[in-house]
């Protein structure tokens, strides 16, 4: 009657008690492992958003090891305090999604942590209390052993970056508060190209306030910039800090200012070694290098508009002879004009293609 009490493995020494599983145990026992508290959510963070979400980000960074299926088996959401409870399926996995803290969730990183009920000293008979070394963490944008791929209070989130942004420009743009300790620019792991946030780190820690309330909310291109410190809400800079906090809005608007020169990019592409004054004169001549910049711009996207100035009746040069304005329909195809055409020969010239200032190409400044 032993061993059909006790069945005992192959191996096994006479008189061992087998082990009951986890799996035996009740839920209840063993919740506070299998739970994880994730912190920092938006509004509009729901039940069935959270659930799915963490769902596909544990599958692939390979965190699932209960089997096939969804890793999250219930979330509680607390909407006033803009954090959830997610329950896994397993101890092990709740472990491996401790790794996902600060992860982007619609837009913003969250914090992932152990909630307050957690037990080390019960849990560790449970099951692995850290996450697999092994977790695939890239595919998600994460860097393993750090959040983002910077650790500290003072790690600041910089979301809303246009895609096209190069890192050149985002560092030269963070660095007019100070020079930078780390600088993180999340990329896709198959393309290379930017995700559209990143994180930074100043080397004078006293900046990061003041660089989070003058870059925050700023405009860049199609965007509107989050900036702010990416494990804590936001905080407002000291009354001591204002005159150091105008000296930075300044510097921005000088930034932005630089940018609009050209190398920020507009739906507006303006470029120049392409006509003479004297090949605009001819109007016969002129509708044909109309038709063929437009055939030539409209290689890259859809064209709103090409304007190209010409000198006067009496021949008199006017603002913007000599120049070709392609107005693209989006950002994409004047980025791509820009990239495809700059540098390019016509007629002998290698041309210059640089981005120009919507706001002037509509009230018809071409002078600049």
């Amino acid at each position: 009657m032993f061993p059909n009490m006790f069945p005992l493995a192959t191996g096994q020494p006479f008189g061992a008690l087998p082990v009951m599983p986890v799996q035996a145990m009740t839920q209840q026992a063993t919740r506070h492992a299998r739970r994880v508290y994730v912190g920092g959510l938006s509004p509009t963070a729901n039940e069935q958003s959270v659930a799915t979400y963490f769902s596909q980000v544990m599958s692939a960074i390979g965190g699932n090891t209960a089997g096939p299926g969804d890793a999250v088996v219930n979330v509680y959401i607390n909407h006033e305090k803009k954090f959830a409870f997610v329950e896994m399926r397993s101890v092990e996995e709740a472990s491996n999604a401790m790794a996902l803290d600060g992860i982007i969730f619609e837009g913003a990183p969250v914090k992932v942590r152990r909630p307050s009920d957690y037990n080390p000293s019960l849990a560790a008979a449970l099951g692995p209390s850290q996450p697999n070394p092994n977790l695939n963490l890239a595919a998600v944008g994460l860097t393993p052993g750090s959040a983002g791929g910077l650790e500290g209070p003072d790690r600041i989130f910089v979301g809303g970056l246009p895609y096209y942004f190069t890192e050149a420009q985002i560092r030269e743009l963070l660095e007019s508060f100070g020079p930078l300790r780390g600088f993180d620019l999340v990329k896709d792991r198959e393309t290379g190209n930017s995700k559209g946030y990143a994180f930074c780190v100043y080397q004078d820690l006293s900046v990061t306030d003041i660089a989070c309330a003058a870059l925050n909310g700023i405009k860049m291109g199609d965007k509107t910039l989050t900036v702010r410190r990416a494990n804590q809400g936001t905080s407002q800079p000291k009354p001591e800090q204002e005159s150091v906090l105008l000296q930075a809005q300044q510097q921005v608007a000088l930034q932005r200012l630089v940018f609009q020169a050209g190398a920020m990019p507009t739906k507006v592409v303006c470029l120049t070694q392409v006509v003479t004054a004297n090949e605009l004169r001819d109007n016969d001549e002129y509708e044909d290098i109309v038709e063929d910049m437009r055939g030539e711009g409209g290689k890259y996207g859809p064209l709103a508009s090409v304007v190209i100035p010409r000198p006067g009746p009496n021949g008199e040069l006017g603002p913007g002879v000599g120049k070709v304005f392609l107005e693209y329909s989006d950002l994409d195809g004047a980025s791509k004009a820009r990239a495809g055409l700059n540098g390019r020969k016509f007629g002998g010239n290698q041309v210059s293609a640089v981005f120009y200032p919507e706001n002037k190409f509509l009230q018809g400044d071409y002078d600049g």
